[in-house]
């Protein structure tokens, strides 16, 4: 039964793959260099886009086609689709399925493989979910189609959606633009690959940083004014109205114009979460991002948060609290697994005086976390913040099968996740082989176990070029209010500011 059982795996992965390869044959006529109208699409705001679409509906098979070049020129790159949904594209351009008065009219939008699309498998790289195409569309999706985009593909991740990485038995291995030896984040990392590249909106979702690392490692966005304008458009039509589980609350334009307003803002620096300080690369890009804040006349204060360790602790305990029992039910005989789920898995597993799991000790780590969450909020308050920049990560982009010792570097996103609050990364520099090298008094032995085995990936010549960014970290329900922020950043980065990849 075991070896049939891995055959039938191997048999599933090729049958995923052949389709995929099929789907992108058929669409020879993207397959062109891109043109003048190509370009003038990539380079323009976004609201003028929509405005030529709501104009002339016509114009969104103009986008489309540009945009699939974009999707095939990045896949074939950094191997970072899985379903390819172009086709069926073409068709709800011109069936009525999309509202090309809405919002977003016309705007190509890529999904993370997680979301379900009718006809096509949400797989999540792992076979049992194959042979499954959704009946219907997922909430999102629905959305989407509402305020007039144009869903066209879907994204690559990892196996468990456990880490940093993008790869599985599925879809195999996606890689970071900037240097495929390494990775694109995770587990939204093949999202982050595509709108590096040039894509123009994407979306993810995030438990312990699954948006928040793919973009610093790959940026998820390419621009602020794209951020923001999409996610107005969302909130205005209600996402409360397609998941019972989100908050009514439309978007607050009094907040956006509050914090374009307010001449010199009170900014709290995180600049170490005590268990891996910043590498130099990482702690450069805050260092930037804390001088660009000052000559823009802001105050900068240290803060004294509740223990990070802690934070790193709750989290961890909460979300492997069925000994990862959920994700074991997916996986197929053979199946090749993420070294850092992998060791996730492993820990899950230890006795149960190690990894207490019943319900009166979940409930306990529960109680923890809301005590942790009132520290955090009784800190902010004290320091009277506008807000909070932290480094992403400890490193940049980590090498391929790397998860295995930088596992628990999640803790800079993860942290913000446990306290729920509101949090985006703005990419603001490149890795530089001179300015981010090691100390030449570094030990690495004086570090503790965690560090230890993020600090051996660290290498400055190897990852020269590569993104690194900041987070900009608002409380809970403050998404009007850090993307407001985010770009008071960028501004104040100046001429300094993040390049973004050329589209070629």
């Amino acid at each position: 039964m075991l070896l049939l059982d891995y055959l039938q795996h191997r048999r599933e992965c090729r049958f995923k793959q052949d389709e995929r390869a099929s789907r992108i044959a058929a669409l020879s006529a993207y397959k062109t260099p891109f043109s003048a109208l190509d370009r003038d699409i990539i380079s323009r705001p976004i609201e003028e886009l929509v405005r030529d679409v709501q104009a002339d509906a016509g114009r969104a098979a103009d986008l489309l086609r540009t945009y699939t070049k974009v999707a095939l020129n990045a896949h074939d790159k950094t191997n970072c689709v899985t379903e390819v949904l172009v086709k069926d594209a073409e068709k709800w351009i011109k069936d009525g399925s999309i509202n090309f008065k809405g919002s977003l009219a016309g705007i190509p939008v890529s999904l993370k493989d997680t979301i379900d699309v009718k006809g096509y498998d949400s797989s999540v790289g792992m076979t049992r979910n194959v042979l499954s195409p959704k009946a219907e569309d997922g909430a999102m999706t629905r959305l989407l189609k509402d305020i007039g985009a144009v869903p066209y593909v879907k994204t690559n991740v990892p196996i468990t959606l456990l880490s940093f990485e993008s790869a599985n038995d599925v879809w195999g291995r996606s890689t970071n633009p900037y240097n495929p030896k390494y990775t694109p984040g995770g587990s939204t990392g093949g999202e982050g690959a595509l709108l590096a590249l040039g894509g123009r909106i994407g979306i993810g979702s995030d438990v312990a940083g699954s948006d928040g690392v793919p973009a610093v490692y790959s940026p998820m966005a390419r621009t602020m004014n794209d951020l923001t304008y999409f996610t107005r458009a969302v909130l205005e039509r209600g996402t409360w109205n397609y998941d019972p589980s989100c908050h009514p609350m439309p978007w607050r334009s009094d907040v956006v114009k509050e914090y374009r307003d307010k001449k010199r803002l009170r900014v709290g620096v995180f600049r170490t979460d005590g268990v891996i300080d910043p590498s130099p690369a990482c702690k450069r890009a805050l260092d930037m991002t804390e001088a660009a804040l000052r000559r823009a006349g802001h105050q900068i204060v240290e803060i004294d948060p509740p223990s990070p360790y802690e934070g790193l602790y709750l989290a961890s305990r909460l979300l492997c609290a069925d000994g990862l029992a959920t994700v074991d039910n997916f996986f197929r005989t053979g199946e090749w697994n993420d070294r850092g789920a992998a060791q996730m898995r492993f820990y899950a597993k230890l006795p149960r005086f190690v990894n207490p799991t019943s319900t009166q000790e979940y409930w306990a780590l529960i109680a923890r976390r809301e005590a942790y969450k009132r520290g955090w909020f009784e800190m902010w308050d004290r320091a009277g913040l506008d807000f909070i920049i932290a480094p992403p990560n400890a490193t940049p982009a980590v090498p391929h099968n790397g998860m295995h010792d930088a596992v628990s570097s999640c803790a800079y996103t993860f942290l913000f996740n446990l306290i729920d609050y509101s949090a985006g990364v703005i990419p603001v520099t490149h890795v530089d082989r001179a300015k981010d090298r090691l100390p030449r008094d570094f030990n690495i032995g004086k570090l503790n176990g965690i560090a230890r085995g993020a600090y051996k990936l660290y290498n400055a010549d190897e990852m020269h070029g590569l993104p690194v960014g900041v987070q900009v970290i608002g409380r809970r329900l403050e998404e009007e209010k850090v993307l407001t922020l985010m770009e008071r950043v960028e501004d104040a980065l100046g001429e300094d500011k993040f390049r973004l990849l050329e589209v070629d």
